[in-house]
């Protein structure tokens, strides 16, 4: 009869066999092949996120192949994931999500189909700041956030700034701007940041509030000028352009972060072979060099510190959307 210790001798020897032989891993692996849906269009920010992530995932014990990345882009990600909250709860099926998708929308959509309770926190993927960028529409003598004011309040008809989205967490950021300040900063609002950031080069509109790392190319081109950083700190790819905190706005601070869903009754041991392989990737140095690149941090988590993470900002947020007073339909 096999003990119980030569059985954990078995199982160790197994164990160790699939570190040294991908193919004993491959046969191990929960899935044979892992969908993720994205809510934005691909070359986003967090569109590098998940691809990047999902080329690290393939021969670990969580799937086989590299998972198929699939945008959904629309309705702020909204459309992602109410198809992950039908999709089937066994771990084939993902979703990456920006945090304001569950901790902000269910303050400004009365009838939002999904909430918080609907899906499992898998791990952060990576942390984003945003940032506030002027285009050619703005004279060259603004240089700060206070030249930016003046001269807001100066030309209140041109004084506009894009968003990826009406209820995101950048729209939100321009809202409390404007309500710090007193200038009247039109919000428009995108299908994510690239079209804006582009009506920004093109001088369409004045402004954009938008993912910090999504203006970078045309920062570094001389196109955009980066006049402030919503995070706490300076982020390393943009060391000389200071925080809404230094330039005295405390209250506009959001580092914000891209996080893996599954269904909420997926197992949780599927979620937590899940959490593992997706913390592994976000350590490969290759994986956070080039979301660095990009202007994005990578931070794996476990299931728990992600929910948790979410709670404080569904929390936070809620007094601020009151605050600003948008709804869905305002």
């Amino acid at each position: 009869m096999t003990t119980r210790r030569q059985l954990m001798t078995a199982l160790g020897g197994t164990a160790a066999l699939a570190a040294l032989h991908p193919l004993a891993a491959l046969a191990q692996a929960v899935q044979q092949q892992v969908k993720i849906y994205y809510g934005f269009p691909a070359g986003s920010a967090g569109d590098s996120v998940a691809r990047r992530v999902a080329d690290k995932l393939g021969n670990t014990p969580f799937t086989a192949t590299n998972p198929v990345v699939e945008n959904k882009p629309g309705a702020g990600g909204r459309i992602a994931l109410d198809t992950l909250k039908t999709s089937p709860a066994d771990g084939s099926v993902l979703c990456l999500a920006q945090a304001s998708a569950l901790s902000t929308y269910p303050h400004i959509y009365t009838k939002l189909s999904y909430g918080i309770a609907d899906f499992a926190p898998i791990s952060i993927g990576a942390v984003m700041t945003h940032g506030l960028a002027v285009g050619p529409m703005v004279p060259a003598s603004v240089k700060t956030l206070k030249d930016y004011i003046t001269w807001a309040k100066a030309n209140p008809g041109q004084a506009s700034y894009g968003s990826p989205g009406a209820g995101s967490t950048p729209h939100f950021l321009g809202a409390l701007l404007g309500l710090s300040t007193g200038a009247d900063l039109r919000h428009v609002p995108y299908r994510g940041s690239l079209p804006g950031i582009n009506d920004v080069v093109g001088g369409q509109i004045a402004s954009c509030l938008t993912p910090a790392g999504d203006c970078l190319p045309f920062a570094k081109a001389g196109k955009l000028r980066v006049l402030a950083t919503s995070g706490a700190q300076r982020p390393a790819y943009l060391p000389d352009v200071p925080t809404f905190t230094e330039q005295g706005f405390p209250e506009i601070v959001a580092d914000e972060w891209f996080g893996f869903f599954a269904p909420a009754k997926t197992p949780a041991a599927t979620i937590a072979v899940a959490s593992t392989a997706i913390q592994a990737a976000l350590k490969d140095k290759a994986v956070a060099d080039g979301l660095l690149s990009v202007g994005l941090i990578a931070h794996g988590s476990s299931p728990e510190e992600m929910k948790k993470s979410l709670q404080s900002e569904y929390e936070r947020w809620g007094p601020l959307v009151k605050k600003i007073g948008f709804t869905a339909e305002s």
